[in-house]
């Protein structure tokens, strides 16, 4: 992943962007040949089949390898440029309003974050999503006018550049204002109409949506255009869905106006959720998703929130139920992983905690995703990352098992964890996994040897609800003893 900011706005740019783009690239130099100069004018169109890079691609000679690198190089400069110009249409419009955005580019587009702690308003976010397109068709028009007006036809590769730099940006302007979801124009027209109709406009947007996906795919069946056909087909089926939902209830749609107690409801629950208040926000979360003028988008953030609540309680399944519910803003990788981790799904949590190690870089990720591996059983492959803290690797993944009831699972990876970090945290959890388990023999011996490396909290251990099980048994008596009269000697 490629990381740098604009003009203070965060982009990440994922290896998936850069890879479609070569492919466009490649397919670009394959399909350029079959540009005839006797069915094209240059006259009267901007592309000139007998310049380069044309005419070097129509037959094979010295020439057509650099050529063809280049024009794939081209593609893919265009294609950045293009997503990032268009993002970052959305992100300044973003800032305007006081909103910290971020951008990340994927596959052949991208997508804004808002990062904002309460619903944007309809017609702020009208006009921040009509930045994008608007952004993109401004690079275009620019792009035609420097070809038209500020270079000599002698100049044939900026010439080609500019030609699609405007091909390009105008294609993607009108294609990101069709009207159905998760593109821009599927936004506006969504958010209008619900703004104007409540339920009635947002149910026609989203059949509006239906008839033109219908149109679409039944056009890349006569083409034929498979690709086409299958992207429509996915944006037909979202449409469908939203459609069913709110004709069940499923879904409430408001007027898109937050009504200021719900956003005071959920700003109180989010700071909550921040300070450990877990119960104080989930009752918080549930009253915002509980009233009857609740709009999508709050809903949305409730149930990101709610989410986010279950994690911190050990609830995986929980967690995943409230993100599932979660729309037109990402859930973190970081948290799909650990809810995954939480049910026991290892292999797919795994997989997330990578990526999220390495869409972050955040030290508390790089432990977690330590834990995983530990858990799996590659322990040399999580103490090799860089950065990584054994102590911390090995206390995330005996963690994960405690909250899952995996006691003496728990027990094992933390004395394992003793032989890499010997330290008197992990002896004592180690402890208490046992203790959990009813392991009394091993809890003692652990306790022993936790105390040996330096455990001295007499207090804390005798409150200590993972110890209770030791209560009563006379050698955890006699070591507490010993403890408490250490610590006044």
């Amino acid at each position: 992943m490629l990381r740098f900011r604009l003009g203070g706005i965060p982009v990440d740019v994922h290896l998936s962007h850069l890879l479609f783009s070569a492919l466009l690239g490649v397919l670009m130099v394959r399909d350029m040949p079959a540009l005839d100069p006797r069915t094209l004018d240059p006259s009267t169109w901007m592309l000139d089949p007998t310049v380069w890079p044309y005419h070097q691609l129509q037959s094979p000679g010295p020439d057509y390898g650099r050529t063809a690198m280049w024009v794939a190089l081209s593609w893919m400069f265009i294609i950045f440029v293009s997503a990032l110009v268009h993002e970052a249409g959305h992100a300044l419009a973003l800032r305007v309003f006081g909103y910290r955005p971020s951008i990340e580019l994927v596959w052949l587009g991208g997508a804004t974050r808002p990062n904002a702690s309460a619903p944007i308003p309809w017609n702020r976010l009208v006009l921040i999503t009509a930045a994008g397109p608007l952004s993109g068709l401004a690079l275009g028009l620019a792009a035609l006018l420097l070809r038209q007006y500020g270079l000599s036809p002698d100049a044939q590769v900026p010439r080609f550049l500019l030609a699609w730099f405007f091909v390009a940006n105008l294609f993607w302007t009108l294609f990101n204002l069709i009207p159905v979801p998760t593109l821009d124009g599927g936004t506006i027209v969504s958010t209008l109409a619900t703004r104007l109709l409540g339920k009635t406009g947002f149910m026609g947007a989203q059949l509006l949506a239906l008839v033109v996906c219908v149109a679409v795919v039944a056009f890349a069946v006569v083409q034929p255009a498979p690709v086409l056909g299958l992207l429509f087909g996915i944006y037909g089926y979202q449409a469908l869905r939203l459609l069913m939902a709110t004709s069940r209830g499923e879904l409430k749609v408001s007027s898109g106006v937050a009504p200021e107690p719900l956003v005071r409801e959920l700003q109180q629950a989010q700071v909550a959720l921040a300070q450990g208040r877990l119960d104080e926000a989930r009752q918080h979360g549930l009253s915002v998703l509980d009233a009857e003028d609740c709009t999508p988008d709050l809903a949305s953030r409730a149930h990101h929130l709610l989410g986010w609540v279950a994690l911190k309680n050990g609830q995986g399944r929980t967690a995943l139920d409230h993100f599932s519910q979660v729309h037109r803003r990402p859930v973190e990788t970081h948290a799909l992983a650990a809810a995954f981790s939480l049910l026991g799904d290892e292999l797919r949590a795994l997989s997330l905690w990578e990526l999220a190690w390495q869409e972050t870089r955040d030290r508390t990720v790089l432990h977690e995703y330590a834990g995983a591996l530990i858990r799996a059983g590659r322990v040399q492959h999580a103490l090799r990352l860089p950065g990584v803290d054994p102590e911390a690797a090995f206390t995330c993944a005996g963690r994960t098992l405690f909250i899952r009831g995996a006691y003496s699972e728990a027990a094992r990876i933390a004395e394992e964890g003793l032989t890499h970090a010997p330290v008197a945290r992990l002896a004592y959890d180690a402890a208490c996994a046992h203790a959990r388990a009813r392991h009394k023999d091993d809890a003692m011996r652990m306790l022993h040897r936790a105390t040996s490396l330096g455990f001295q909290d007499a207090d804390y251990a005798a409150s200590d609800e993972d110890l209770a099980p030791l209560h009563g048994h006379l050698d955890f008596e006699q070591w507490l003893m010993g403890l408490q009269k250490s610590a006044s000697a």
